[in-house]
């Protein structure tokens, strides 16, 4: 595919975000789903696109906004959602029950236009189960616009698309087996060596541990967006989206939060802004320890970070007011950057949001989960995280 024509799809719908924050689903699926489309090689005007396609279901029948058909047959769905909304695991299964009712629908796509999250049917895991294989923001296709080659109309038909995602999903197994099992590895390897060449002046153990180490980061930087994470029943490659995940689990050095504080009491005018970042819990030793966020792309201009915490804690937990945002280079780190990120991950553009000194708070009254959570970068008001009573409030 063409780079300047990603390029500048990726501009003009950031612009369109930009300006209009909040648009509506139809406005959505004008402006940015149907380019999204014909970026991929789909003619809108023809009948390999069928609007409202009609489902059958067991209890009557339902439309999926977008079927892409080869010849009379559907092959990829496509729904679309709000710009302003967060996609969600409830609509993630929508998708896979639409999916389960077309023998040839192989492929879905969920979508509000700047987040992509998207399902193939896995014939070598129970039967056909509907998994998703990729997810992507409108930052991550203008750093890496590979992934799209997954989901043009040629790959789909060809089946080639079938062939990447195959190949994804054995790099990721390499991936894990690598990381669960790098001591008897990197055993196996320093006999080798030894038994291939005798005794060398040099760490063999330590060489053959580096030389595993480079290894899993070589194969992580030939796929992009796609989880190594342990397969589940409902998500076998699939991962959240978040901005920071260190490459091991570490401890932070220090934790500079100042304390704790509850959300009424803290300073600054209720229109002030407010980007709200997912993170994994092993993220959070960066925080702690730098005062700081990173690595990430930003846009716009706001006033505090709060930190959405995944996993078992599923809640808004950490507020900061932001005093500077910066390139990795140029923040006052207490370690090297690759020591938190993969070299791929700290892309040109990326920068660090640096908090003024003593303001990084973990809230006494954390923001629970309920049915929306940021799965990228979203914004909200300090007078919405004040009062809200769950995520669904304040996204």
């Amino acid at each position: 595919m063409d780079r300047d024509e990603i390029d500048e799809y990726v501009r003009r719908c950031q612009q369109l975000i930009e300006s209009s924050p909040q648009m509506d689903e139809e406005n959505t699926k004008v402006k940015l789903v149907q380019p999204f489309l014909e970026l991929l090689g789909w003619d809108l005007y023809s009948t390999e696109v069928a609007l409202e396609y009609t489902i059958p279901m067991a209890s009557g029948s339902t439309h999926v906004d977008y079927a892409l058909l080869v010849g009379d047959s559907p092959v990829v769905f496509v729904e679309a959602k709000p710009v302003r909304s967060t996609l969600s695991e409830a609509e993630v299964q929508q998708l896979r029950s639409y999916m389960r009712q077309e023998l040839d629908v192989d492929w879905g796509i969920l979508t509000n236009g700047k987040s992509f999250e998207v399902l193939t049917k896995n014939h070598n895991r129970n039967g056909g189960e509907e998994v998703s294989v990729v997810q992507f923001d409108l930052d991550d296709l203008a750093e890496s616009p590979d992934v799209l080659e997954l989901l043009t109309k040629e790959s789909i038909r060809s089946g080639k698309s079938d062939k990447i995602a195959e190949q994804v999903a054995q790099t990721n197994q390499a991936i894990r087996y690598l990381r669960e099992n790098e001591d008897s590895v990197t055993e196996s390897v320093a006999e080798a060596v030894e038994r291939e060449v005798g005794d060398l002046t040099v760490d063999i153990e330590a060489q053959s541990r580096e030389f595993v180490q480079n290894l899993v980061s070589v194969l992580r930087e030939q796929r992009h967006f796609v989880s190594e994470e342990p397969a589940t029943e409902s998500n076998v490659e699939g991962e959240e989206r978040e901005t920071n995940d260190t490459p091991d689990e570490i401890q932070p050095l220090e934790s500079k939060v100042a304390g704790t504080i509850s959300r009424q009491e803290i300073e600054g005018d209720p229109d002030s802004r407010v980007a709200v970042f997912p993170t994994k819990e092993s993220g959070l030793p960066f925080l702690k320890e730098n005062e700081a966020w990173g690595f990430v792309r930003v846009s716009s201009d706001f006033d505090y970070v709060a930190m959405y915490v995944t996993g078992d804690v599923q809640e808004v937990k950490y507020i900061a007011k932001v005093n500077d945002v910066v390139v990795p280079d140029e923040a006052d780190l207490m370690r090297e950057p690759l020591d938190y990120k993969d070299r791929a991950k700290i892309a040109d553009g990326k920068k660090v949001i640096v908090f003024e000194p003593g303001s990084l708070y973990e809230l006494e009254d954390p923001v629970p989960y309920e049915s929306k959570y940021p799965q990228s970068l979203r914004y909200t008001t300090l007078g919405k995280l004040r009062t809200a009573k769950t995520t669904d409030d304040m996204l």
